[in-house]
């Protein structure tokens, strides 16, 4: 585990938004997790390759980690407005955007929302439309409970907050936004002029085919598809195999594609 530069909390649209600060650089690289977790959980052990060549901003959004809420559902929109926030607080212009699962939606509607905000995206198992998800995804999610949570993300949750009724509220939180998920149109994903890079395993949640969507409608696209599940090539808790040098072989694509 790294050790961030700093770490702090920035008031944004009405809740206090914690972000952590890695590496040294002048275009910024901000991380933005997926469901459910911290910066740890999805990002711990990709962390150090890119914070080699970049200065890494890591946050994180609404209800979760360290950050606090506020009486209103969870918005991929929102996100993407809280982490425009964020960026105008720290004073950063632009800035290069990676966001893995519902973060690579988020990177998605930044992208959207905010292009002079964006220099280039990484969107990694990132969805625009329901029918880009695995089968029986949201049949799942229905019927979804806290104990179906993966006991890393809930561990990491009460590990820097230690509060049993706020996990409950993200998880309730998370749930609701899914369920409700509602398809980006086409004409708003082919209307993103920022450079970008998508990324998906061949056994992920989000389809390959659905990925090679995203990336043709998105002019001067890049596609990866590598080996593994949903979040290994990255290291996400839970889903790393022990020794895996995937999370290394991830942030030289990254690395390489944000050095062009």
């Amino acid at each position: 585990m790294q050790t961030p530069i700093t770490s702090s909390h920035v008031p944004v649209n009405g809740i206090n938004m914690y972000y952590e600060v890695y590496g040294k650089g002048d275009m910024p690289l901000i991380l933005i997790h997926g469901g459910g977790s911290t910066i740890q959980t999805s990002f711990e052990n990709i962390i150090p390759f890119l914070a080699n060549e970049n200065k890494v901003i890591a946050v994180e959004l609404q209800a979760h980690g360290r950050t606090t809420d506020r009486n209103a559902p969870e918005t991929f929109e929102q996100d993407a407005d809280d982490v425009a926030g964020l960026l105008k607080a720290l004073n950063v212009p632009k800035a290069n955007i990676m966001g893995f699962s519902n973060g690579g939606t988020t990177t998605l509607q930044i992208a959207i929302r905010h292009p002079e905000l964006v220099n280039k995206i990484i969107v990694i198992a990132g969805s625009y439309l329901r029918d880009g998800f695995m089968d029986g995804f949201f049949g799942f999610m229905d019927h979804a409970s806290i104990d179906n949570m993966p006991q890393q993300l809930k561990d990491a949750f009460l590990k820097v907050t230690p509060d049993q009724a706020r996990l409950q509220t993200m998880f309730e939180k998370d749930k609701a936004r899914m369920i409700n998920f509602k398809d980006i149109p086409d004409n708003y994903i082919s209307g993103i002029k920022a450079h970008a890079l998508f990324i998906v395993a061949d056994k992920d949640v989000i389809t390959i085919d659905h990925t090679i969507k995203m990336s043709k409608l998105v002019e001067g696209a890049s596609l990866v598809v590598t080996p593994g599940t949903h979040g290994s090539y990255i290291g996400e808790a839970g889903s790393i195999a022990a020794n895996s040098k995937l999370p290394q072989a991830t942030a030289i694509m990254v690395n390489e594609f944000l050095s062009k």
